[in-house]
């Protein structure tokens, strides 16, 4: 059930349009169902209508007019709550809905339980799934009602509703959304021939100059250079920045401001300030000669250690994390083919939702994230399409991990958002990685060097030989193998590197899973001997350690592969 609360001061006029049968197309059948007192006048059973809706008005109006008369009167005087039921919820009785009535107007503070001073108040159900409520604020002893917080309370009092009637339980949030469109926005893009509003067009926009940027003088200059974007930094007497608004340049009625904190909550400048001010100074180019190290390879790995990150019991640092993963896809947009960025702005625009909860980020966690995609940003568009569809394998293991995360915790609205993401990421990764995955298998090894590494998955991968072989995937995961090989890595021991990052459960595809992964180990470059002396060391005495009792060192159990969502 949803509610949806307003305050206004005509009595006269809220009464007039609950029983309006002429202009209303849905109020079929306007009557009460309860009252503050169970006896007030019901304009919808009676023959004189005009009479009985002034005499129903009158007497919701009683305390009001005797508080007008001592100056004590609120100027909007009416509080008006919609309550409105799932479309596949079952038709609930007028005895039910009155229930309902009472315990809303109850929990709210209009009209208190055993209060015999509460507010008057009527429900009136005007069409089967909804009742609409209208009180007076003032009570009896002519005190305005205190219904501070009215709409929290309403909503936590029809949670336990839907439960005792069976009804569908509606995904609630914990107010850190952004705030949605108004009908009249909406109104404004359909004449204007566009899908979203103005306020969800400059909420991207500003969303991906945050990503791209490094600094506040950066992010402002980002955005003065966007065509169809206005721009105005606000500041105080002091001359100091106080914020910043942007409007959209092509409007026909004048441009509309809008702040950024009435974009998003997490989009005011001083919360853009906290998360520039957490990556450190820019990181000056390696002027050096050196090979540096691929943005893509490096946000691809930061990405990939995120579900670890989300396993710790550090609040703050995963929340951080998710936020600066959210960034990562706002910003992947910018450098992606025209064919996949559909996919990739549903994505990003819906895990925007994930990206925020009561929980305060502690954003210079994910330090290594920011710097990777600002890094990507600032080099040319790869050409390779691999690297996408390595960035978008490790993305999708990300958005099951930040639901399964946000479960734990009861962020229904942040669940459901990481859910519909997901399945923009599987379609996007689909697309980029069709072409990268097919010339990979075109170069597949002969036959002798195939049969070596699949004696090579058995010890990597004991479980999952079989499905990895009969994978489509399976030829690029060779041929992968193969050209890490010849660069001088040992395929062997990439293969337990690749297969130890993080277990294969969450995969639909593991041969495609192990092929980005060898592909990213394999441009590393080839360890030393003496490097690879010192893992053998390492393996060896890890495996002497492994006489420790297995109760002592065994992980939390995880839930089961088979409660999990299938990620590719």
């Amino acid at each position: 059930m949803i509610a949806k609360i307003s305050g206004g001061k005509d009595t006269a006029g809220l009464i007039r349009y609950l029983f309006d049968t002429r202009t209303a197309k849905d109020h079929t059948d306007p009557h009460l169902v309860a009252s503050w007192d169970g006896f007030a006048p019901d304009p919808g059973r009676t023959e004189d209508f005009d009479a009985t809706r002034r005499l129903l008005v009158a007497d919701l109006d009683l305390h009001v007019k005797q508080a007008g008369r001592l100056g004590r009167a609120p100027e909007k005087h009416t509080w008006h709550c919609s309550i409105r039921a799932a479309e596949s919820d079952r038709h609930l009785s007028d005895e039910e809905w009155a229930d309902i009535a009472r315990r809303v107007v109850a929990t709210t503070g209009i009209a208190p339980d055993g209060d015999p001073d509460g507010c008057r108040w009527v429900a009136v159900r005007h069409a089967p799934d909804h009742i609409h409520i209208a009180a007076t604020k003032v009570r009896a002893d002519l005190r305005t009602a205190r219904h501070w917080n009215d709409y929290l309370t309403a909503d936590r009092e029809l949670a336990a509703i839907e439960k005792k009637y069976g009804l569908s339980q509606v995904v609630r949030g914990d107010r850190t959304a952004a705030e949605r469109p108004t009908r009249a926005e909406q109104e404004k893009a359909r004449r204007a021939g566009h899908d979203t509003t103005a306020r969800e067009r400059l909420r991207a926009t500003v969303r991906t100059a945050v990503a791209a940027a490094s600094t506040v003088e950066e992010f402002v200059g980002l955005l003065s250079r966007l065509d169809g974007v206005l721009v105005e930094v606000v500041h105080f007497p002091s001359g100091d920045v106080r914020g910043y608004k942007v409007a959209v340049a092509d409007d026909a009625q004048g441009p509309i401001w809008y702040s950024g904190s009435k974009l998003a909550p997490d989009l005011s400048l001083p919360k853009i300030q906290e998360r520039l001010a957490s990556m450190g100074p820019p990181q000056r180019t390696d002027q050096s000669g050196q090979r540096r190290s691929d943005p893509w390879h490096q946000a691809t790995a930061a990405a990939e250690r995120i579900p670890q990150h989300l396993d710790q019991p550090d609040d703050g640092a995963s929340q951080a994390h998710l936020a600066a993963f959210g960034e990562a896809l706002d910003a992947v947009l910018l450098v992606t083919p025209q064919a996949v960025r559909p996919q990739l702005r549903e994505a990003a625009t819906a895990f925007e939702r994930a990206t925020r909860s009561r929980i305060r980020a502690e954003h210079h966690h994910a330090r290594a994230l920011r710097g990777a995609v600002r890094a990507m940003l600032r080099e040319p568009a790869p050409k390779d399409g691999a690297v996408l569809a390595m960035f978008l394998d490790a993305a999708i293991l990300v958005v099951i991990a930040a639901a399964r995360w946000h479960q734990l915790r009861h962020h229904d609205q942040q669940v459901a958002a990481a859910r519909q993401t997901l399945l923009h990421l599987q379609a996007a990764y689909g697309q980029a990685a069709a072409a990268p995955l097919a010339a990979l298998a075109q170069r597949r090894p002969p036959r002798r060097t195939v049969d070596r590494y699949v004696l090579h998955l058995r010890q990597a991968v004991p479980g999952r030989v079989e499905q990895i072989v009969e994978d489509p995937a399976f030829g690029a995961l060779s041929a992968a193998l193969a050209e890490a090989e010849a660069a001088g890595h040992d395929p062997q021991r990439l293969l337990q590197q690749a297969a130890g990052q993080r277990a294969l459960d969450d995969a639909d595809s593991p041969a495609r899973v192990l092929t980005w992964r060898v592909q990213r180990l394999g441009v590393r470059p080839v360890p030393s001997a003496r490097a690879r002396a010192a893992q053998a060391r390492s393996a060896a005495a890890g495996h002497i350690g492994a006489a420790v009792p297995i109760a002592a060192v065994a992980p939390a159990p995880q839930q089961s592969a088979q409660a999990r969502p299938r990620s590719r």
